[in-house]
């Protein structure tokens, strides 16, 4: 999906707060998702910018009561890579397989916008222990001329003119493991086409889904996709197709 110029709707954007806590007043008297018990393989949640492991509480409860080993990254708030960005996701994957250590099974890694980033380059330092990398809004197919495109500075420490083009182009690139990037044409924080893959493959793909940027980690048909990725056998991957 090549695009220029990619752009934010300032209606949307203004309304995210109101439509976030919509999306929560729906979650709280929703009927949950009927799902087979988990088979308790770990998986690690990567918050967004700005935000710690309160942020994606909702998430991680839900996937402990699928039957999962959730937990946050156990870094408190995210407020993006500090340093020479190599180096620092090369300690948080040293970090990140620290907390698995004491499991046998492949995690999964799921990560909320900045936090589906992270998730991503985790999964291709550390596939194979990695299962399959799960990314809820998040950006990983921008360009320094996108408009409102200001994750590129949080994401590589500086302005877009000084973005390093390299860093972008591998952004793009997915894990080499099975990976879903679920994403919302109503998003009011990220363009939504940065958040597609420009190649198909048999272990990508896009999902879309109506909601808001601040409400994704509550938002029911979100946590119906992460169920039904979860749930997955961790042999031949198979692409997500709604019920509903």
């Amino acid at each position: 999906m090549k695009r220029n110029n990619a752009a934010l709707n300032p209606s949307l954007t203004m309304l995210e707060p109101y439509r976030a806590a919509m999306e929560y007043a729906f979650h709280q008297f929703s009927t949950p998702f009927k799902a087979a018990p988990g088979d308790g393989h770990p998986v690690v949640i990567f918050p967004g910018f700005g935000a710690d492991g309160t942020s994606v509480s909702i998430l991680r409860a839900y996937c402990q009561q699928l039957g999962y080993e959730a937990f946050d990254w156990g870094q408190g708030f995210n407020t993006g890579p500090q340093g020479e960005l190599d180096a620092w996701l090369e300690g948080l994957a040293d970090q990140v397989s620290g907390q698995l250590a004491k499991h046998t099974k492949p995690a999964t890694l799921i990560g909320w916008s900045l936090g589906g980033l992270y998730a991503r380059e985790l999964g291709k330092l550390l596939a194979p222990g990695v299962r399959q990398v799960i990314t809820i809004a998040t950006p990983f197919n921008g360009s320094a001329d996108d408009n409102g495109a200001g994750w590129l500075s949080s994401v590589l420490g500086g302005s877009a003119a000084s973005i390093d083009p390299a860093w972008i182009e591998r952004l793009r690139i997915p894990p080499p493991i099975p990976t879903t990037s679920i994403y919302s044409r109503s998003d009011g924080v990220v363009a939504w086409e940065s958040c597609c893959h420009d190649k198909r493959s048999v272990l990508v793909q896009d999902v879309e889904v109506e909601g808001s940027h601040m409400g994704m980690g509550w938002n029911r048909e979100v946590l119906n996709i992460v169920a039904d990725r979860l749930g997955q056998s961790a042999g031949p991957w198979r692409p997500y197709a709604s019920t509903t």
